[in-house]
């Protein structure tokens, strides 16, 4: 009898299956790995994705946040994203650069007078030409997750670019930041994230570049007696996953995920925004650090020595490219 009981719900499920194709199908699981805290601008972010798809796909699609670095370092997120094991991540767009050249442009120097300008170029259809730019090499992004425009800190004052000559200045692995340093006749020396603070208080290196909400967070500001408001480069994200995997998601699904994603981007850049100025008024409260605000005349100066690195890496990422994203300045 139960062996009877049995054979009558298996055939039943199986013709429930059969019928609809989706009786017993498992959600699509996407695993969000990242390399911050929950309490930042891309951990909210993150957390605000998962929440937005559990509202709009609830049993056809579960997002799994793991910050911290819980699965993966940003160094290793890409190649572990291409063999399936994590589905999206948020790396620094100079992560990118053993994928493609074409991202560099957002490490080119005073390309950009302000987020706006940024913003603008990232929107236009240039900037989401760049997004697709990783499709060669398995890869889509997906938007662009702002942390701000990087500001010059240093054991002596920086109003002009020969105030910096001789320096030692840490920098993330990127070409174009290590030709922005020599341009001034300084030294780029590149060093991971979680070393700064250390080098800076044994004074092993002169200055680093920064956000603001970085310069906070990391109290850099505390080993660093001046700041130079240059908001000459930019620190930004860029939220990607595999084409495999995106590809698998079902369209309107996928739809609705990117909706999610988008609606959850701009959550986190706003809450990026606030942060940035946040932290930048609680640096001058803490009357630790000098914020060193630059006249026209001396920012033309790091403007006109620095400009000859658009020329320098303009074959890898297109002189079309780079006059599109200096026209988001207008």
């Amino acid at each position: 009898m139960l062996r009877k009981i049995t054979t009558l719900v298996a055939t039943a499920a199986l013709s429930a299956f059969l019928v609809t194709g989706t009786a017993f199908a498992s959600p699509v699981v996407i695993k969000f790995s990242h390399v911050v805290a929950e309490n930042t601008p891309k951990g909210q972010m993150a957390n605000k994705f998962k929440e937005l798809v559990a509202e709009r796909l609830a049993g056809k699609v579960e997002v799994e946040v793991f910050p911290n670095s819980q699965l993966f370092g940003d160094n290793k997120v890409l190649e572990a994203m291409l063999l399936g094991d994590v589905q999206m991540g948020a790396p620094a767009l100079s992560k990118f650069a053993r994928y493609t050249n074409k991202l560099q442009i957002f490490d080119l120097p005073f390309l950009f007078k302000d987020m706006a300008a940024v913003e603008k170029f990232q929107q236009s259809a240039k900037g989401q030409e760049l997004l697709d730019s990783l499709q060669k090499r398995g890869l889509v992004g997906l938007g662009y997750l702002h942390n701000g425009l990087k500001q010059l800190s240093s054991s002596k004052p920086l109003k002009v670019p020969a105030d910096a000559d001789g320096l030692k200045f840490r920098i993330m692995s990127s070409d174009v930041l290590a030709a922005q340093f020599k341009a001034v006749n300084a030294t780029p020396l590149k060093k991971p994230f979680s070393e700064v603070f250390t080098l800076l208080q044994t004074k092993a290196i002169d200055g680093q570049e920064n956000t603001w909400s970085n310069i906070y967070s990391k109290k850099f500001f505390e080993v660093q007696p001046y700041i130079t408001e240059s908001n000459h480069g930019l620190l930004d994200y860029m939220v990607v996953t595999s084409k495999e995997f995106w590809l698998s998601v079902p369209e309107a699904d996928r739809a609705v995920v990117k909706k999610c994603l988008d609606e959850a981007i701009a959550f986190g850049n706003a809450i990026a925004a606030k942060k940035s100025m946040d932290d930048r008024q609680k640096i001058i409260d803490s009357n630790r650090s000098e914020i060193i605000t630059l006249t026209d005349a001396e920012r033309n100066q790091w403007v006109e020595v620095m400009k000859p690195v658009w020329e320098e890496f303009e074959k890898e990422i297109g002189k079309d490219m780079i006059d599109a994203a200096y026209k988001s300045n207008m």
